[in-house]
């Protein structure tokens, strides 16, 4: 018995391993991908063009949406733009019904929010969830159904090192995303043997421009100066096509998790092992920052123009025209 055992499971490991070496070939293929009109979602669009599949955009701006479809156009893409909110289980079905067959989905929009819980509300963490947990949710269960007719499909549900360790300022964006790696990851075990494979993707800090974007709170100015360089350097970021290529990659391999940059990696790993030594340090740098402030959220690009043009945020400013970024 011990022999046989050994040896289907030798034989599953085999098959899987000839499954991910071939990959999964996304020629003429539909992807859909959320928050796909800036930043990650942008160059993942980019990417799945650059191997083949037609791909739907969504977003809330439309004007931006638009530019997205035409820069991804004129790289001679099949790409299509519907304006959809994901937070809103309708405008999710709406646009699911509307575009009809979708055999891959990447589930990326999200907005970062920062600041001291202080100057936290409850309707900050029901905004997060809307849009990080149930803007996945909603897509997932929409386009769920189709796929295991079919007994073929990928989901890629991009959340974030937050949603592995829960880091200071961001506790609204961080419960929401531990939310969305226990959806994901729980959804891949469910689906096992049905032909859809699910892919957890956990981003360290990208160089995407994203900052001008994230929502402050609290002593904004002073947040806004100390999270951009760390969000837009080489030494502490991954590029947002470089991210986008690995996560297509990923997607066609069928891989079960993803974690992008060795500093992300490294913080999983460190709190896994030791959860309270690395709450104890979190600790302290949570008391070193400013507390209090501004209660209403701005976004980065309203509130100092003189931080974003400085020297340290040379790379940042690149990403930002690259990946069509306000």
């Amino acid at each position: 018995m011990r022999r046989a055992l050994l040896a289907a499971g030798a034989g599953l490991a085999a098959r899987e391993l000839v499954r991910r070496r071939a990959g999964y070939d996304l020629r003429g293929k539909v992807a859909l991908v959320t928050g796909g009109s800036r930043g990650l979602g942008f160059a993942i669009a980019g990417e799945l063009i650059a191997e083949g599949a037609r791909v739907v955009i969504c977003g809330r701006d439309q004007e931006r949406l638009e530019r997205a479809r035409a820069l991804l156009a004129a790289r001679d893409g099949d790409v299509r733009a519907i304006r959809c909110d994901v937070s809103s289980r309708a405008e999710v079905e709406r646009m699911i019904g509307e575009v009809g067959r979708i055999d891959v989905l990447v589930n990326n929009a999200g907005v970062i929010a920062v600041g001291p819980i202080e100057t936290t509300r409850v309707e900050d963490f029901e905004e997060m969830h809307a849009i990080m947990f149930w803007g996945v949710v909603y897509p997932t269960l929409a386009v769920l159904p189709q796929m295991t007719g079919r007994g073929e499909g990928r989901i890629a549900n991009v959340t974030s090192i937050g949603g592995k360790v829960s880091v200071p300022f961001l506790l609204s964006y961080n419960a929401a995303k531990f939310a969305a790696v226990g959806f994901s990851e729980g959804l891949r075990t469910e689906l096992a043997g049905k032909g859809v494979s699910v892919t957890t993707v956990v981003p360290g800090l990208m160089r995407t421009g994203s900052y001008v974007a994230a929502l402050f709170k609290g002593q904004r100015r002073t947040l806004y100066s100390l999270f951009t360089p760390l969000s837009a350097t080489p030494l502490s970021t991954i590029s947002g096509r470089r991210a986008a290529r690995k996560i297509v990659a990923a997607i066609k391999r069928g891989d079960p998790e993803l974690i992008l940059t060795a500093h992300a990696n490294l913080a999983a790993r460190v709190n896994g092992a030791a959860p309270a030594t690395t709450q104890r340090v979190l600790g302290l740098v949570a008391r070193s920052l400013p507390k209090a402030g501004g209660t209403e959220p701005v976004p980065g690009w309203a509130i100092d123009p003189r931080i974003d043009d400085s020297a340290l945020l040379t790379f940042g400013r690149k990403a930002r025209a690259d990946l069509n970024q306000p």
